[in-house]
């Protein structure tokens, strides 16, 4: 596999609301993103104030994103896309179950983040049918650290990794 790269960054203190761009963003293993609902424990899917594992952080390919414009005349923003993480290069799909890092932080891809009616309904008709099968990962935070845009994600382990939920 080879190296992605970070290219944005983005969190939502509160559900619904656009998200924000940040330069970086500390990572808390079993609540999120420093700044995001989920680490706040108010996120849709939170229970008794911690996220689910897979809700810590989520992804997305700015290749799905780019092809979505080109495939379906589409255009949606990272922001837009809902995800915290917007890469380049990596396949995100082939990391589910796999741990990997991104930048001095390690997360597990626990599993793929579908585009929903929910995300339509915030963007436009279509992204849901457009982003189908590339609507980016959801992953489970392992490690604390800070994420930077330009920072490296580097697969740990390919196939089932014992880390990962």
């Amino acid at each position: 596999m080879s190296e992605g790269q970070v290219l944005g960054l983005f969190v939502g203190a509160v559900s619904k609301a656009p998200l924000r761009a940040v330069q970086y963003v500390r990572a808390f293993p079993g609540k999120g993103l420093d700044g995001d609902r989920y680490c706040g424990g108010s996120g849709t899917f939170c229970k008794g104030g911690k996220p689910d594992p897979s809700h810590e952080v989520t992804l997305i390919e700015a290749e799905a994103i780019e092809g979505l414009e080109r495939e379906h005349s589409i255009t949606l923003g990272p922001v837009e896309s809902r995800r915290n993480i917007l890469t380049r290069g990596v396949a995100l799909n082939d990391l589910v179950g796999c741990e990997f890092t991104v930048g001095e932080v390690s997360l597990c891809g626990i599993r793929l983040c579908h585009p929903c009616g929910h995300l339509e309904s915030l963007t436009q008709k279509g992204v849901k049918d457009g982003l189908r099968d590339r609507g980016g990962l959801r992953a489970q935070i392992l490690t604390e650290g800070v994420i930077r845009i330009g920072d490296a994600i580097t697969a740990l382990a390919v196939g089932r990794s014992a880390s990962c939920a």
